[in-house]
């Protein structure tokens, strides 16, 4: 899977976690991988400061991270899940 930086990607990524149960969030702080994962929460908070490009890597590496249950995911969604944790990211 090719990674695109653009907006409607970040769309979709957000959309994936809002049907999931993990919460996203966009808070300031300093985050040393520009993300903070609380898992027994199921919160996930990213630095709003980030560039597109930080936001969309960081919400790639939480999905890699979480398990999620698919059966509360759309088939769209089951797709890109599975297309991003098959995935590494190449920098």
């Amino acid at each position: 899977m090719q990674v695109k930086y653009t907006k409607s990607f970040l769309s979709k990524l957000e959309d994936l976690f809002a049907e999931s149960s993990y919460i996203l969030r966009y808070e300031k702080g300093n985050f040393q991988s520009g993300y903070c994962l609380l898992k027994d929460k199921k919160v996930a908070v990213v630095n709003r400061y980030y560039p597109l490009e930080g936001k969309i890597n960081a919400l790639m590496d939480i999905l890699r991270q979480v398990e999620m249950k698919v059966d509360h995911l759309s088939i769209q969604n089951r797709k890109l899940l599975g297309e991003i944790t098959q995935t590494e990211l190449k920098f």
